[in-house]
C-alpha cells in the first residue's frame, strides 16, 4: 500500500499515480510520498498493509555502514559507538551493526586505522537503515567522482532504499547519497564548509545550510562532524524513545539536544510527532523568544496545564521549558554576536535577557568566555540591521569534515 497523493490533517482519501483511490496513511504525508522517520506513530492503517509503519515497528533492526577507503574516523566511530556498542540493557534487542566495504576483508581509514569490514555492500540492500559516513575533504574539493562512486555503492545504495531501507549519511556522505541520486527534490545538509559546492554541483538538491541534520524520513543528512552525534541519536530517539536516547547521550557525555554551532543558527529538533501539541508550542516560543516568557504562558498558548505541559517536555527533551528557553535564548545571542553589529545592549533586549549585564553572566558563565570576547572570535559575516521579527525561525525549520 503507498502514501496518498493528497496530504491531510487525518484520516482521508487521495487518488494515486495509476488512479487507485486510497486512504491517507499518515496526518501528514508529503507530496513526495516519505513520511518523515517517526511518522509511523501517528499511523492509522492496518500495521501489516503500511509498508512505512511496518520496516519502522521492526526497528532498531540492522544498521549497515558503508566504509571506503581513506574515510575519516571520526564519522565512522560515531555510529560505530551509538549503534555498534551493546546496550540491550537500555533496549533489548538492540542495534545490529554490519561494516560493510566493496570487498570483505581489511579497509583502511585515514590517519592510519585499519576496519575489518566482513561484507560487501551487497549487504547494504538487505539492512533496515544504511549509514554513510564522510568521505575526504579533499575528494569534495576537487570533485574526485571516483571516490563518491566506488564500485558497487551507488548502486547498492539505491538497492538499499528500494527495499525500504533508511538511509542515512553524516557531514559530507552527503555527495555520496547526491551521486546515488537519492537527494534529488529532497532537502538536505552537510559540512557548513561544502553546503555550497553541494548545491552548486547538484542543483536538484534543497540545501539547507543552517541546521544540524534533515529528516526526510526514508533519507537523512546530517551537518558536519560532531552534528552526526546530534542526527544518530535523533534516529535512536525515533526508533527507541527519547529515554533511551537520553540515556545513551548521558554516556556519551554530550547532549541529548543542543541548539546549534558555529555560525549556525538552529531551531532545536523536536524529537517526536506524537508529542500531543509540543512542535507547535516550541515554534511559537522562538517566534516570541524577545519577550519575557513564562511556562504557564506556554501552557496556555498550547491550551494545556502547566504541569502537563512539563511531563510533556521532559519526555520528549529531557529537560525543562525553562532550561530549553535559556539555552534558546543563548543560541540566539551567540547568533546575533556572530553575523551583527548590534550593541550588546540591543543583543540582550532581542534574546530575551534583558539587561546587558544578565547576558553577560549567563553568556559568560555558559560559553566560557564574554559576550564582546565571543564576537571577536566568529563574527565572520557582513553586519546586518535585526529585528524580532526577522529572527523567527521559519515554519518547517528543522556543517565537517576537514573543517
Amino acid at each position: 500500500m503507498t502514501p496518498a497523493v493528497r496530504a491531510n490533517a487525518g484520516p482521508g482519501v487521495g487518488r494515486r499515480a495509476d488512479g487507485a483511490v486510497e486512504v491517507a496513511l499518515f496526518t501528514r504525508v508529503s507530496l513526495t510520498g516519505a513520511p518523515r522517520a517517526d511518522e509511523w506513530q501517528n499511523c492509522r492503517c492496518p500495521s501489516k498493509s503500511c509498508r512505512y509503519g511496518e520496516r519502522m515497528r521492526a526497528v532498531p533492526g540492522v544498521v549497515a555502514l558503508a566504509v571506503t577507503s581513506d574515510m575519516p574516523m571520526f564519522e565512522l566511530s560515531i555510529a560505530c559507538e551509538i549503534f555498534g556498542t551493546d546496550r540491550s540493557e537500555l533496549a533489548d534487542p538492540w542495534y545490529e551493526l554490519r561494516l560493510c566495504a566493496a570487498q570483505p576483508g581489511t579497509t583502511r581509514t585515514q590517519n592510519g586505522f585499519a576496519l575489518h569490514t566482513p561484507y560487501d555492500f551487497h549487504a547494504l540492500t538487505t539492512a533496515d537503515t544504511v549509514v554513510v559516513p564522510a568521505i575526504p575533504a579533499d575528494a569534495v574539493l576537487a570533485g574526485d567522482t571516483a571516490r563518491m562512486n566506488v564500485s558497487g555503492l551507488p548502486e547498492a545504495l539505491r538497492a538499499a532504499h528500494a527495499n525500504g531501507a533508511r538511509i542515512v549519511s553524516l557531514c559530507t556522505g552527503a555527495f555520496v547519497l547526491a551521486a546515488a541520486g537519492l537527494l534529488d527534490e529532497r532537502r538536505a545538509t552537510t559540512h557548513w564548509m561544502y553546503t555550497g559546492i553541494l548545491g552548486a554541483r547538484h542543483p536538484r538538491v534543497r540545501v539547507d545550510p543552517a541546521v544540524l541534520y534533515v529528516d526526510e524520513g526514508d533519507v537523512l543528512t546530517s551537518a558536519g562532524r560532531s552534528a552526526g552525534i546530534d542526527l544518530c541519536l535523533h534516529l535512536v530517539r525515533t526508533d527507541l524513545g527519547a529515554e533511551v536516547a537520553n540515556q545513551v547521550a548521558r554516556r556519551m557525555v554530550t547532549p541529548a539536544h543542543r541548539p546549534g554551532g558555529q555560525a549556525q543558527y538552529i531551531e532545536a529538533p523536536v524529537p517526536r510527532c506524537g508529542d500531543d501539541g509540543l512542535a507547535p508550542v516550541l515554534q511559537w516560543a522562538l517566534e516570541h523568544l524577545h519577550r519575557q516568557l513564562t511556562v504557564a504562558q506556554m501552557a496556555a498558548w498550547a491550551s494545556v496545564s502547566t504541569r502537563t505541559l512539563v511531563r510533556r517536555f521532559h519526555a520528549a527533551t529531557g529537560t525543562t521549558p525553562l532550561q530549553w528557553l535559556h539555552a534558546q535564548r543563548l543560541a540566539r545571542a551567540r547568533h546575533l554576536l556572530e553575523t551583527t553589529d548590534l550593541p550588546i545592549e540591543q543583543v540582550s533586549r532581542l534574546c530575551g535577557m534583558g539587561t546587558a549585564g544578565n547576558l553577560r553572566h549567563h553568556f559568560t558563565r555558559s560559553a566560557g568566555v564574554a559576550p564582546m570576547d565571543y564576537r571577536r572570535a566568529f563574527h565572520g559575516r557582513p553586519a546586518r540591521t535585526v529585528s524580532a521579527d526577522s529572527l523567527a525561525p521559519p515554519r518547517r525549520a528543522d556543517a565537517d569534515c576537514g573543517g
